[in-house]
């Protein structure tokens, strides 16, 4: 089995999830600042993934062997290490949006 097979899974769990919590966060009149949001810090994240994976892989400490990635490469690492963090990202800011955004908290409407 390959990485990106076992990728898979994550990152369509994750979409399942963001794709709730967006739908959660437009009810709620949020949803195109969660999703830039989502966008900024997940373009930091991938930034950071390329720069310290191909950092840790140029000083030896892992690699993968190459009938399991695709074979497309960005630098030393393979293109599914971008997957995981993505996936994360995914994920994370779902969760967020579903527990109730900023703060936290769902907003209380008392009568």
């Amino acid at each position: 089995m390959t990485y990106l097979l076992m990728s898979l899974p994550f990152v369509g769990a994750g979409a399942v999830v963001f794709l709730a919590g967006a739908v959660n966060a437009r009810r709620r009149g949020s949803a195109r600042r969660s999703v830039s949001t989502w966008a900024a810090t997940t373009t930091a994240l991938l930034i950071l993934t390329a720069v310290f994976d191909n950092v840790m892989m140029a000083a030896g400490f892992f690699d993968y062997g190459a009938e399991e990635i695709s074979g497309v490469r960005f630098g030393l690492m393979p293109l599914e290490d971008f997957l995981y963090p993505f996936a994360g990202a995914l994920l994370l800011a779902g969760t967020w949006q579903l527990l109730g955004g900023v703060g936290g908290r769902k907003e209380r409407t008392d009568a």
